[in-house]
């Protein structure tokens, strides 16, 4: 898994707001690894694949402003 990030302290996953250690990156936004593995299985009829895609919305916002 060449995309699985481990760091010591944890990042801020979008998608549960929690400090999670592993998970993706995906641009400048990280998602854990069990959120990442409910999205893929969750089908698009679940109420909750509504919430997933809200809150990926999140990773089209640019962190840089110029």
């Amino acid at each position: 898994m060449s995309n699985v990030n481990a760091k010591a302290v944890g990042e801020c996953c979008i998608v549960c707001s929690e400090e999670k250690r592993i998970g993706i990156h995906l641009y400048t936004s990280f998602i854990c690894y069990e959120c990442e593995r409910e999205m893929v299985e969750t089908e698009t009829s679940d109420p909750l694949y509504k919430l997933f895609v809200q809150r990926l919305k999140k990773v089209n916002t640019s962190e840089i402003y110029s």
